[in-house]
Order: structure tokens, then sequence, then C-alpha cells
């Protein structure tokens, strides 16, 4: 198994540089500057500080440029946020993120295939229409509208929780944003849950354990769970990385700081660095889940082995 993720990781190195080459073109290609500005600066304050940025070089230059900073761990120093590097920035905001995200998918985990296993065990009850029901919702209503509802209901009407901001991980300000994404995330594992656990219940060990009269929790437990997590599983990856992706909004609804802020903050001002930076992290991320993952199905099913 350590050789295959050994593998695995040096296969990713070509992602990584194909994905960092791409949108390092994409931007530096896209018509505008970093310094465009409202009102902008003179010529000589603009040579200085594309001087400064080495934006005056060929482009080809500056991109070897970049790499050579990636090698030893520098992502850059930032255009528009004065005195700040991209990994003091990076630093600031990834805590934040990771404990709304991480800690919103765990608990949507736990959630979802509680009640997806609930839902397949007594099918076509209300139990199983309310899961399924749910798993509509979220499906059909995006953040940015279940976000709103959510501070207007909780923060207005019934004051349980702040509106929005931060406060150094206060629970009170982390509540309402770990709940839209723990909604939405919960819509999506107990339908997949659900659907697996119905399909493993159907299978021809599960009818000889029931025929040898094992109690339905063992059945379950031990029988059933494991197979019916591999699609679950399989999940984990794209959600971990739907929850940066979804700090976009999240963030931007709720006034915290973190990497969807940096994002949105990024790319309406045209930061090369910071941008380019947040890719390389999120990729990085999706490379490290999506292997995790993998080797998590050896620990579910005895059949696969690397």
């Amino acid at each position: 198994m350590w050789s295959y993720a050994l593998r695995r990781v040096l296969a990713t190195l070509p992602t990584l540089l194909a994905v960092i080459t791409v949108c390092y073109l994409l931007l530096h290609l896209t018509p505008g500057g970093p310094f465009d500005a409202e009102h902008r600066v003179s010529a000589a304050v603009l040579a200085n500080l594309e001087a400064k940025y080495h934006l005056n070089e060929p482009l080809w230059k500056q991109y070897l440029l970049y790499l050579n900073s990636l090698l030893h761990g520098d992502l850059g120093a930032s255009f528009r946020y004065e005195d700040w590097s991209v990994n003091e920035l990076v630093a600031n905001a990834l805590p934040i993120s990771a404990a709304i995200g991480g800690g919103s998918l765990l608990v949507s985990l736990v959630v979802g295939v509680a009640l997806g296993t609930v839902a397949a065990l007594r099918q076509n009850s209300a139990v199983d229409y309310g899961v399924m029901l749910l798993g509509s919702i979220g499906s059909a209503f995006p953040s940015f509208v279940i976000g709103p509802v959510l501070i207007l209901v909780f923060a207005i009407w019934l004051k349980v929780a702040p509106a929005g901001g931060w406060n150094d991980f206060a629970p009170r300000y982390m509540l309402l944003p770990m709940a839209l994404l723990v909604f939405i995330n919960v819509a999506t594992i107990g339908r997949v849950m659900r659907a697996s656990m119905i399909e493993v219940l159907h299978s021809n060990y599960i009818r000889t354990a029931r025929a040898k009269g094992l109690p339905l929790r063992t059945v379950v437990l031990r029988h059933a769970m494991k197979p019916a997590l591999l699609p679950v599983v399989s999940l984990v990856g794209p959600l971990a990385i739907s929850v940066i992706t979804a700090a976009v909004v999240t963030e931007s609804v709720f006034s915290i700081p973190g990497l969807g802020k940096l994002i949105v903050n990024g790319a309406s001002n045209r930061d090369y660095t910071l941008v380019l930076g947040l890719v390389v992290l999120v990729t990085v991320l999706a490379v490290t889940f999506n292997l995790l993952v993998d080797l998590a199905y050896a620990l579910l099913d005895p059949k696969i082995r690397y």
C-alpha cells in the first residue's frame, strides 16, 4: 500500500504543474492587471511596482521565477495586501475555513449515514420520506438562498445566533455557517447512503445472515455497514473540495475571513499570486483527499488490495 501511495504522489506532480501552468497563463493573458484601479497611478510609480513584482520581465521568465519560489515553499507576495505574503494570508485564513468546513463535514458524515441507514431500514415510512424530502430540498436550493433564510430565522427572528462576523472561533459565530454546510452535505450523503444500504440489504449474504437468525442490529452493523459505506467514502473527496468552493458563498454571506473571502478578493483584485497560491492549495488538497479515499477502500473492502 505504501508503494502505491508513493506512486500516486509522484503521479500528481505533472497534474499540479499543468494546473499551475494553465492558471498562470489565463491570469496573465486576460486583459487588465493588478494595478489597474479606479484612480490610475503615475507612470513612474507603475514602473516601480512592476519592477518590484517582476511584471516588467517576459512572461516565461516570470513563470520560471514563480516556479522557483514554489519549490522553496514561497507562494509570493500579495499585490493588493501591502506587507503581506500569500503564505501569511493563507495561514491566517486556512484554520478558519478548516474549522468550519472540517467540522461540518464530520457532522454531515455522522448525521447523513445515520439518516440514510434508518431510511433504508424503514423504507416507504415517514422517516424515509423525510430523508428524501431533505435530500431534494438540499439539492434544489443553492447555498446563497439557504444562507439568508437561516439568518432570517435564527438570527433575526429567534435571535439565537449572530447573523455574521467572526469572534476567534467562538461557537456562536460558527453555528449558522456550519449549519448551512451540514444541511447541504447531509442532503447528498443521506440519499446516497439510503440507496447503498437498500442495495446491500438485498444481497445474498445478508439474506443468509438473516436466515441464520442473527439480530437485525448485528446484520446491519457487522455485515452491511462496511460495503454500504463505499459509495459514501467516494463522496468524501468531492465533498471536502466542495466545502472550499462553497466557502466562497458561505463566508461571503456570513462575513467570515476565511479562504472563500480570499478567493473572492483575489479574483476581483486580479491578485495573481494570491489566486495562484489558492489554486495550488486547493489542488494539493484535492489530490490528498482522493488518495485518502482510495486507501480507505482497502480498509472497508477486503477484496481491494493495492
